[in-house]
């Protein structure tokens, strides 16, 4: 027969099992990606070599930190695997202007920005209109937040 003590005590501690059951949360992944394609699957050297966004061809792809990137033509791609460092977005395509502020969001491929030969993508067409006020003095924020957004 339960009484009330044995209830009570039963109840007090079903949350502390149910937090020790409760699954660690891992880091974001160092590339956004959706479905596992990052940029939605844009080709980040078209940003460079056409400055526009052009979609990517499951035909052309690269594996970067752990998500696709795909590519226009083969030419792009080998442009890529050459120097990742240089064609891929800043932040690992999260929201250029979110990393700034110490968070992190997903992007637009429409919104983007090349500074310094580097490609910044945002969160949408407004949000970088926000970022090109002050495009060093973000990145500089940025920078100081990444990868620490991460965690």
């Amino acid at each position: 027969m339960l009484n009330r003590r044995t209830f009570v005590l039963g109840t007090l501690a079903l949350p502390s099992a149910a937090l020790i059951a409760q699954p660690a949360f891992a880091a974001k992944p160092p590339v956004f990606a959706t479905d596992g394609i990052a940029i939605n699957g844009f080709d980040p050297v078209a940003y460079f070599t056409d400055s526009a966004p052009v979609k990517g061809d499951m035909a052309f792809q690269s594996d970067w930190e752990g998500a696709k990137m795909l590519f226009a033509s083969a030419e792009n791609k080998a442009m890529f695997d050459a120097d990742p460092e240089k064609f891929g977005p800043k932040y690992g395509g999260y929201c250029a202007f979110a990393v700034s502020k110490g968070a992190t969001a997903p992007t637009d491929p429409e919104a983007w920005t090349v500074h310094e030969d580097r490609l910044y993508l945002n969160f949408s067409v407004d949000v970088r209109s926000v970022w090109k006020k002050d495009i060093p003095g973000n990145v500089k924020k940025a920078d100081a937040n990444w990868p620490g957004v991460l965690a």
